[in-house]
């Protein structure tokens, strides 16, 4: 005789199959419940255990056709306006199937709101009074909403939203701070990163939608929208902004943005000339600082020591004030980004990372530019070490120097291993500071004016209501614009095109931000 454990593993399997064949949780409880209690009582007769499988599937598809015959003839019992000379007999549901399934999949994109009291006025057949006292609302309230739900049920049958069939790809990413590796400790974006909640996200954009508009948009029933925007909520990606409907909290970036990046560059040509002049200018005087370079080539350090000279000059040049990234659940401060597959501001961007809390005094700062190599920041350990190889030419963390080794933060060579990131002692890089401001001070006032045109043209690309966080974004725009000017310098000639492998970062002692 077959162990009834078996049916363990079948349960969610079986709840799964339930709801693809019901309108409700409810109902999909109690027909999941009926295949395992009959499957349970029959098992005893099966004396094969190789065919339990489609023995069991059969199981279910019978208890599911006598699921269904029972509820016939209340699913007769409202129409919606629908085709009113439906049979009362059992052979209804066979003969309707395909009508009354598209009919329970529009019952569960309503919200729960309308959902509840159709399925108690109609599948349980409680009158509007006992409805009323069931839910704890007026009965005036069930009486409005009823009509409501059989209006909006008659519209989603007589229309379908083309985006149900075509569901976007939404990309998420957070700008800001917080102690995440998206490993075990994973980026807020890990935990609204599905499909359907991507959707719902883009839906909700520029303009707020209730459940019943997003279920519809999605193609999905309700009651998952609804899991989902009380997740998003939680998470702080949308708001209710007034009943019933919700908006996203964050820019999305899209082919407008793309569009505004290649026409805005050209706002920036103006700064070219004198930036170049102002970064060349700045390396040659970085040769006396005497600090460690890693072998890195003039041309590669004059990009590097570009990006550092506009941070130093940031505060104090930037035409664009913001108050910074908000508190937000986790204690952290960042926000989230979105992209339909543009890209955010140009080629550009910056991961830092510091180890004051594991012994060190270093922070790593990894900058990506246009044709720029790509590595990722180090973590704590790892700057750690490679202090040591600098300061003493071994280290005792025999793991984070194989890993070091591997990502190519160092070189094992013949006379001991070499460390290929640049290192700017704290004296060495408030001296770096001073030549920035005395070597850029008329190149920045071009760039910040070009800064400042780009930005009023940028500003109008996002909604009104994300104000607070476009102005943001509009404060990086001073650092973010470097990879474009970047890219135009060397469209002019200015600068050397990167070489290969070329790679932007930096050690900076006890500089964290």
């Amino acid at each position: 005789m077959m162990d009834a454990k078996i049916m363990e593993k079948y349960v969610e399997k079986v709840y799964g199959y339930a709801v693809n064949r019901t309108y409700s949780r409810d109902e999909a409880d109690e027909l999941s419940q009926e295949i395992l209690f009959t499957a349970i009582r029959e098992l005893p007769k099966l004396r094969d255990e190789n065919k339990f499988e489609p023995w069991f599937w059969g199981i279910a598809a019978n208890v599911t056709r006598s699921f269904r015959r029972k509820l016939g003839k209340q699913r007769a019992m409202y129409s919606y306006d629908m085709p009113d000379d439906l049979l009362y007999e059992d052979c209804y549901f066979d003969e309707n199937e395909e009508l009354y399934g598209f009919l329970r999949a529009k019952i569960a994109m309503l919200s729960a709101m309308y959902r509840d009291i159709i399925i108690l006025r109609y599948y349980e057949g409680l009158s509007t009074k006992a409805v009323s006292e069931k839910l704890g609302i007026p009965e005036g309230t069930v009486k409005w909403r009823l009509t409501e739900a059989r209006k909006k049920l008659k519209k989603e049958c007589e229309t379908m939203e083309i985006t149900a069939l075509k569901p976007v790809k939404l990309s998420l990413s957070i700008g800001g701070e917080g102690n995440y590796n998206g490993e075990d400790i994973p980026y807020p974006t890990a935990y609204i990163d599905d499909a359907l909640s991507q959707n719902i996200l883009y839906h909700c954009y520029e303009k707020p939608q209730t459940v019943e508009e997003l279920a519809s948009l999605c193609g999905v029933p309700a009651y998952y929208v609804e899991d989902r925007i009380n997740n998003l909520l939680s998470r702080e990606a949308v708001s209710e902004v007034s009943k019933g409907k919700y908006r996203t909290e964050f820019m999305i970036f899209s082919e407008k943005t793309d569009k505004y990046y290649e026409d805005g560059k050209k706002l920036l040509e103006k700064a070219a000339e004198p930036f170049a002049e102002a970064m060349k200018a700045l390396a040659d005087r970085v040769e006396n600082l005497n600090i460690y370079t890693a072998e890195k080539s003039k041309d590669e350090l004059t990009y590097l020591y570009g990006i550092m000279a506009l941070e130093a000059l940031n505060k104090k040049h930037n035409p664009i004030k913001s108050e910074g990234y908000r508190l937000r659940y986790d204690g952290n401060r960042w926000l989230y980004f979105g992209s339909t597959g543009a890209r955010r501001n140009g080629e550009f961007g910056k991961e830092l990372s510091g180890n004051n809390f594991s012994g060190g005094t270093y922070c790593h700062y990894s900058y990506y530019l246009g044709g720029f190599s790509y590595r990722k920041m180090m973590y704590d350990l790892q700057i750690n070490v490679c202090e040591d190889i600098l300061d003493r030419g071994y280290t005792e963390n025999a793991d984070s120097l194989a890993r070091l080794i591997k990502n190519g933060y160092i070189q094992k060579r013949e006379d001991g291993f070499f460390v290929t990131v640049p290192k700017f002692p704290l004296e060495e890089y408030r001296r770096f500071c001073e030549m920035a401001e005395e070597t850029f001070s008329e190149a920045v006032k071009v760039y910040a004016n070009a800064v400042s045109a780009y930005a009023a043209g940028y500003k109008r690309l996002f909604p009104s209501y994300l104000e607070e966080d476009v102005m943001l974004m509009c404060n990086y725009l001073f650092l973010e614009l470097y990879g474009s000017l970047c890219g135009i310098m060397r469209e002019k000639g200015l600068l050397a095109k990167p070489g290969e492998n070329w790679v932007c970062d930096v050690m900076v002692q006890n500089k964290m931000e």
